[in-house]
């Protein structure tokens, strides 16, 4: 998908959504500026170019019962194509996997995952990870602290980088 150009409009209209997905159209239409009838017709363009993924629910991990937070390295073979698709494969299908990412560096890859405890991160290491096509080594890292969480993208930054470019021709 192509990169979307965002105005001032629709960066605002983002760092609102961001702040509060639950806003009405009347509330994000008076806090951008609009009247409602553009501003939906310009979320549901955010929305179809991709853009706008989702809208979320942010549960506290605790109270839910998943108190441990563990960074996880996993470093790979690099045999073929068919090893390391079996390896993405099985990693986006764990559930206490919230988030993977293909990294530089110690590590191939690395992993954010989320366990009731000690004993319960023992157990995904030993009964699943370990298992896991292709892995050489796995280095843990607990979080002791969460400092920062799910922060909001900085989209109103964008606008001296974004407001410099070219503007791409109309087809």
């Amino acid at each position: 998908m192509p990169n979307r150009r965002l105005d001032a409009i629709d960066r605002r209209l983002l760092a609102a959504l961001q702040r509060d997905a639950r806003l009405t159209n009347v509330q994000l239409a008076e806090e951008v500026h609009l009247s409602p009838s553009p501003c939906l017709r310009r979320v549901r363009q955010l929305e179809a170019a991709g853009v706008i993924r989702g809208y979320h629910a942010e549960l506290d991990r605790g109270g839910v019962g998943l108190g441990l937070t563990v960074f996880v390295g996993i470093k790979v073979e690099r045999h073929h194509e068919t090893q390391a698709n079996a390896f993405r494969e099985a990693i986006v299908a764990l559930p206490a996997v919230v988030s993977a990412h293909l990294v530089s560096g110690e590590s191939d890859f690395l992993l954010q995952v989320v366990v009731p405890d000690l004993a319960g991160y023992e157990r995904f290491l030993t009964g699943t990870l370990l298992r896991l096509p292709g892995v050489t080594d796995i280095r843990s890292n607990f979080a002791i602290q969460t400092v920062k969480a799910h922060g909001p993208l900085p989209v109103e930054r964008l606008a001296a980088v974004n407001d410099d470019l070219p503007t791409p021709p109309r087809r």
